[in-house]
């Protein structure tokens, strides 16, 4: 019998890097995953994530229904409008007693890979009115955010890395050989390394941890975690006092140079090395080779944006780019020109407008930070929260002192998710509305082209057909929104067309109405749905140009490289120079692994292979001074909590720092994750701390966090 075959041609959509994929399909089933070698923009570059895009499919954990809970605790499968129904009832009826800020929201951050989701989920959100809206934004990329805002005029004008024609790197708290880039969507990211290198360029990387960059590094320097601020200020410090700016160009679209240069007289190496960790001499050394170099970039992420200065570090890294001309020119960090330009259908952003209840944490664009999400649904009074929407999310592993949060979700009045797995987090709803899975609907990354090393475009057709009785992510935030209802009848017409629209539709219009696009002309040269669909290897729309200061959206089109936030903060920095001596407790980091990203990747068996990867690092010369020894379990204790790993003695980390993985813990009753129980591990989450937070933004504090390390008796 002759089998039927089809190949597809798809980005991946499990992390920021978006490789091309080729999928073949046979009688009905994937037959392999391999990288596409004419993609362009990932050039057949693949990690083993997606090779899992099929577990994802077949897992026979993954709901396909939605699930109720029983008065018994137990849960019964129901139909869609029987759903539905109820979660508008529940959440209408809690906003009708208790006002509307009683329904608190949390996206998880695979919303940001699904069109769908982007496109449905704004309405639903502004429908509800409530101020309690939380994303895993405030454990990740909102220091960006801010300083896109505050410098640029926009969150989403955001500078990458332009990595491919640089000839100097600077990277810190960034593990790019695994992730492929994060807010710089890079694939292939170790071979683009190898090109720079080959070009004449240079990598320099400042990490607690040896990480899978750092060893391919030419220079690596472990530095304190939680210091990096002291750092990027005595970069400054070196290059505006010993004349080594050369904005070039940018200089006259930049206020408050010299306001820089006073706040950063302080900040000298001499003050700065003894709590870095890195000499005087070399600090020097790489301020004075940045600023010498034909083109640079400098590039932080997750160990500088999640700590207690995190706000500083990634202002601090947009002003050294751009005192020394590094900015918005080729080698440099520059902005992209997407096919879907966001800057024109999303709010610029605002910083502290409000703050939370309980707390007074500030509000960023609408969200509040989530290390205060439990507090509000715990503390009693008006405005506290008591019912839930969670949209692909699991905060009790993603976000800060989980224990506490996983307490408070189970004392809700109502709790909803959409979501396609029973996991540490939806065990606590009172309905889970689980979506298609990635091979059964079309895509296309609206976000992570607007931060791609390269301006890309590329459409991912459906692999398979959904079941009749499937909706997709938009679908359910469609007709909850439908169902939810109110306003006038403008607006009930609005939610009716857009409903009706579907994402595929409303992408056309993005892509003609975009910098490439035809507009309304039929029959245009510019770029529609269908020419791309033409292009199943995506579309090459050519390198990052500079575009200022006609991208910027501040108010007169300048940068506003002082803005008085990051002023006022700098205060705060200065009292950690004029401490005390720097303590001997060991500092918590976390550590990215190729094989997982979120944490329901951990229930592929494709993933899942080999010995354990949820261990906790340590130097041997801190393991000795406590009679520790390689492989025993040990206790990792803070405020929040206490967890038991394995310890994994490595000089890959330095003095003082321990490292646990992400995305861990799933040891909790009640979930349905067959392969993620057989491999626990322990969640970090359960030993950070709510209560620290970076002030300036309210960005949770998961780097650099203050821990004892025990010796565990055995029995």
């Amino acid at each position: 019998m002759t089998s039927r075959a089809e190949t597809y041609y798809r980005s991946c959509n499990l992390c920021e890097a978006i490789c091309g994929v080729e999928i073949r399909v046979e009688d009905g089933r994937v037959a392999s995953i391999r990288g596409d070698r004419e993609d362009d923009f990932s050039r057949g570059h693949i990690c083993p994530k997606a090779v899992a895009l099929q577990d994802i499919h077949n897992d026979p954990d993954r709901l396909r229904q939605p699930l109720r809970r029983t008065a018994a605790g137990d849960w019964e499968p129901i139909g869609w409008d029987a759903a539905l129904n109820e979660t508008a009832e529940r959440i209408r009826g809690i906003q009708n007693e208790h006002g509307r800020d009683a329904i608190g929201v949390y996206l998880g951050n695979p919303n940001v890979h699904n069109l769908g989701s982007l496109l449905y989920g704004p309405p639903l959100l502004r429908s509800l009115r409530t101020c309690n809206k939380f994303s895993a934004t405030s454990v990740d990329q909102l220091p960006h955010h801010v300083a896109a805002t505050l410098m640029y005029g926009h969150m989403l004008l955001l500078p990458v890395p332009d990595i491919d024609r640089t000839r100097h790197l600077l990277v810190l708290g960034a593990n790019p050989v695994v992730s492929n880039g994060s807010m710089m969507t890079a694939p292939g990211f170790k071979k683009r390394l190898e090109e720079l290198k080959k070009r004449g360029g240079r990598l320099v990387v400042i990490d607690p941890r040896r990480t899978e960059t750092a060893s391919i590094a030419d220079r690596h320097h472990f530095i304190r975690p939680g210091s990096d601020a002291l750092l990027l200020m005595a970069l400054l410090h070196v290059i505006l006092g010993e004349g080594l700016e050369a904005p070039g160009p940018l200089a006259g679209i930049c206020d408050s140079l010299e306001r820089v240069r006073s706040l950063a007289e302080y900040f000298s190496p001499e003050r700065v090395a003894p709590l870095t960790g890195i000499e005087r001499e070399e600090i020097c050394r790489i301020a004075r080779e940045f600023a010498a170099a034909p083109s640079a970039v400098c590039y932080g992420r997750m160990g500088l944006s999640t700590q207690a200065f995190g706000g500083l570090c990634q202002w601090l890294i947009n002003v050294l780019n751009i005192v020394t001309g590094n900015l918005d020119r080729p080698g440099g960090a520059m902005f992209t020109r997407p096919a879907v330009d966001l800057l024109t259908g999303t709010g610029r952003g605002h910083l502290g407008r409000r703050t939370s209840r309980v707390r007074g944490l500030p509000e960023f664009g609408g969200e509040l930070p989530v290390a205060a999400l439990a507090e509000e649904i715990l503390t009693e009074g008006p405005g506290r929260i008591r019912g839930l929407i969670a949209v692909a999310g699991n905060p009790v592993l993603s976000t800060p002192n989980g224990g506490q949060l996983e307490r408070a979700l189970g004392g809700l009045d109502f709790m909803v998710s959409i979501d396609f797995y029973l996991n540490e987090t939806t065990r606590h709803c009172d309905i889970i509305l689980p979506p298609t899975a990635a091979l059964e609907h079309d895509h296309y990354d609206l976000v992570f082209n607007l931060l791609a090393v390269r301006n890309i475009a590329k459409y991912s057709p459906a692999v398979f057909r959904p079941a009749a009785d499937a909706r997709h992510d938009w679908q359910i935030l469609a007709e909850l929104h439908r169902r939810l209802g109110g306003g006038a009848q403008k607006e009930r017409l609005k939610r009716w067309v857009n409903a009706k629209l579907g994402p595929r539709r409303a992408l056309d219009l993005g892509l003609r109405f975009g910098p490439y696009g035809t507009g309304l002309m039929p029959f245009g040269r510019g770029l529609s749905l269908k020419k791309l669909e033409r292009a199943p290897h995506g579309l090459d729309l050519g390198p990052l140009e500079p575009c200022l200061p006609k991208r910027l959206r501040t108010p007169e089109r300048r940068i506003e490289l002082a803005p008085a936030a990051y002023v006022e903060d700098v205060d705060r920095l200065r009292k950690t120079l004029d401490g005390d001596a720097v303590d001997d407790s060991l500092l918590l980091i976390g550590r990215r692994q190729l094989r997982s990203n979120n944490s329901w990747m951990h229930n592929f068996p494709r993933l899942m292979g080999g010995k354990g990867r949820c261990t906790l690092l340590m130097h041997p010369d801190d393991a000795a001074d406590r009679g520790l020894r390689n492989s025993q379990r040990v206790a990792v204790v803070s405020r929040t909590g206490r967890i038991e790993a394995p310890l994994e003695l490595s000089d890959e980390v330095m003095r003082g720092v321990v490292s646990l993985p992400h995305g861990w813990g799933h040891h909790r009753p009640g979930t349905r994750m067959t392969t993620a129980r057989q491999h626990p591990g322990v969640s970090l989450n359960d030993v950070t701390d709510d209560l620290e937070v970076d002030p300036l933004c309210g960005t949770a504090v998961l780097s650099g966090v203050r821990v004892c390390v025990e010796r565990v008796e055995p029995g």
